[in-house]
Order: C-alpha cells, then structure tokens, then sequence
C-alpha cells in the first residue's frame, strides 16, 4: 500500500467551487480511472475555493474515508486558476492531470491522454472538438477569445482549450516557481514550453448545477490572459495617440483655411460632437494605462497567492523530515510565497 511519504505516479488535482451536487459522482468516476490504471500509486487532490454549499465537508469526508484523497480548505474564495494554483503546489505525483468538477471533461480518457504523453511529451492539452450543453453566445464568445489572443501574444496558446490537461512533473515544478497573482495558468503553460501535444475531444455537457463563470467573470478572465501576455493593447494606445494628433493637426489647418477664407467659421455642433469624441478616446486610453498599472501595483505588495485553512488526509504522516504534503501543508498555513526558492 502505497504512504504518504512516497511519491504517486499521478496526481488528480480538481478546484471545486459550489460543486456538492456534483461531488459523488466525480470521486467515483475519477476514482475508478486511477485505480483501474495506478493501482495504489495515486492522490487526488480536491481545492475547496470557498464553497458556501455542503462541498467542503463532503470532502474532508471523503478524505477521512479514503487515503488517496487530499482535501484543501482555502481562507476564502480566491478564484479558480488560484485554486487550481493551490492544488498543483500541494501536488507530488510524477503526473498531474487536471480536472474541473463538472464533469464536462471526461475523467476516463485519462488512458488515452497517458499513450499521448507516452510518445515523449511533456504536455498533452485537451482540445475541443465540440462543447455540449453551452449557450450560442457563450461559443460565440469563446471563439473570438481564443481567436483574438492568438494575434495578440507572441506565444502559441492553443485555440478551444480549457485547463483539462495531463503535465508532466517538471513542468509543474516550473509553473510553481512562477510568481504572478494575475494566472492564466494555460497561457503560461505554453509559454514555459517543452514538447506539447493536442488531444481533440468532445466536451460533454455539465453533470449539474449552473457554470460558475458568468459573463463579468468570463470579462475579467479574457482581461488577466491580455494583460499577463500581450502589450498590444498600449501599442494600441500610443498608435491611436499619434493618428488623433495628425487628423487634430490637420483639423487645425482646416479651421485657419477657413478663418482665412471665409472670415467666420460654421458648424459648432460639430466641433462639440468632435471634442466629446476625443475626450472619450482619452478616457478609453487612460483606462487601458490604468488597468496595467493598476496589476504592477497589486504585484508589488508581494503577497502570498493564497492561505490554506486547513489540508485534510487520512493516511498516518510520516516523520515531518520525510513527509513533503505535511511540510507543503504547514507552508501552506502560512501562505504560499511568490518568489521561487534560491
């Protein structure tokens, strides 16, 4: 039987949010893949992000009953790709595969995504080939994202991906190390490189419950992968700045011709539609120069990502020396550090 000082061959690592409905069903399909193919040499690893629902207490059950399962208590609501953050720094399997809780990403096609990564990868991403259950706008919408990040970052972040994915150890250790509070965890798994690999597959529809991603939260999502990776936008900006300023140059030559010419100048309601239009564009250029000195200013204050309230397993610790979850658990307590160790 496998302790808590080994490392397991797989990590499971799932956020959960407001999942109570969905819990059972999840521990029992996930459960069954890691048995059927690890034996005994596996965790999963169950990130309560705040739950106002019975989730958290569901899983320090399902902890206290089973020893493969670890439950994290986080402070508060941090937010998903926090959550998700947390869970992969308590993590120690050779493996981490990554799961959401709604079971639109099938857990069983773990097998396929392990004969993938088999063939030298170090990342294998699932890549979807169609979403069921989901909104037209919501597609809508998640296409021209993905689209349109594409142009705008100099990195290659694969288009119809989620977070549902299979990465090998050095990669997490890699990502861990990553200071920024600002996480869009995909984008910077593509950007930390290594050998990568599609996996196409079709998405299912939510097992139960409502999508925890409304549209403010779908807008500050798109914002964080923007600005954590592209600086089009100030270029943007700076380019804009400089075509307002000819066309106002010219728009002065134009006034002074016809001063000059006709000795009075018509059309002031134009002149003041124009000068609302310019302020506007300034404001709108303001706010983009703020929203990125706005997230320099949130990660000067250097503070920890997260706190843990509590981390629940049933297996008997090892000696605290030999015993890296009991270590990363009294880190945790503490909050995780930003900065990657010397």
């Amino acid at each position: 039987m496998a302790t808590i000082s080994q490392q397991p061959r797989l990590s499971v690592v799932i956020p959960i949010y407001n999942e109570e409905a969905c819990l059972d069903t999840l521990l029992q399909r996930v459960s069954t893949v890691c048995r059927t193919h690890f034996s005994t040499s596996y965790e999963i690893i169950l990130v309560n992000d705040g739950s106002s629902d019975a989730s958290w207490s569901m899983i320090a059950a399902a902890a206290d009953r089973d020893q493969h399962i670890v439950g994290v208590n986080l402070s508060r609501n941090h937010g998903h790709q926090l959550a998700l953050s947390a869970g992969l720094q308590v993590s120690t399997g050779e493996t981490i595969f990554i799961l959401d809780a709604d079971l639109q990403d099938p857990p069983e096609l773990l097998p396929q995504m392990l004969e993938k990564m088999g063939e030298g990868y170090d990342v294998v991403y699932g890549q979807r080939i169609s979403r069921a259950g989901e909104s037209r706008f919501k597609l809508l919408t998640a296409t021209l994202f993905y689209r349109t990040l594409q142009r705008m970052v100099d990195i290659s972040i694969p288009p119809d991906t989620g977070d549902f994915r299979l990465i090998s150890r050095r990669v997490v250790d890699h990502l861990n190390a990553m200071p920024e509070r600002f996480r869009f965890v995909r984008g910077m798994i593509s950007w930390i490189g290594f050998r990568q690999a599609a996996f196409p597959y079709h998405r299912d529809s939510r097992l139960a419950g409502t999508t925890h991603y409304p549209l403010r939260k779908m807008i500050s999502f798109a914002l964080d992968a923007v600005t954590s990776f592209s600086i089009l936008p100030l270029r943007f900006a700076s380019h804009l700045g400089v075509m307002l300023g000819i066309t106002g140059l010219a728009s002065l030559g134009w006034v002074g011709w016809s001063y000059i010419s006709a000795g009075a100048i018509a059309g002031w309601t134009s002149l003041a539609a124009l000068i609302l239009i310019m302020g506007s564009i300034q404001l709108m250029l303001l706010g983009i120069f703020g929203e990125y000195l706005g997230r320099m200013y949130m990660e000067t204050k250097q503070r920890p990502l997260f706190f843990v309230q509590e981390i629940r397993r049933s297996t008997p610790m090892a000696p605290e020396e030999e015993n890296p979850v009991h270590r990363m658990s009294e880190r945790l307590r503490q909050g995780i550090s930003r900065k990657p160790a010397a």
